[in-house]
């Protein structure tokens, strides 16, 4: 296994994390151990915004024939004018 030095870590972030540690029953380092792993899983499982909206409505829409027709041939109003 890999070790990683870590340093100048604020005494307040360090106090935090000891004190996560003890309420989950942990070592600070197990706990840190713990939280890097979350976060490296995390980074993996991330896809960009377009890739996920596309999920969330993948097979819903319109089929062909069924535009909108208040869409089709007007222009956008100047929000300026």
């Amino acid at each position: 296994m890999a070790q990683i030095l870590v340093r100048d870590i604020d005494a307040g972030v360090k106090q935090r994390l000891q004190q996560r540690a003890a309420r989950n029953g942990r070592s600070m380092e197990a706990e840190l151990r713990d939280i890097l792993r979350a976060a490296a899983a995390e980074d993996e499982l991330t896809t960009g915004l377009g890739t996920e909206i596309v999920a969330l409505f993948q097979g819903i829409g319109l089929s062909p024939g069924e535009e909108l027709p208040e869409f089709h041939g007007h222009g956008l109003a100047d929000p300026f004018a």
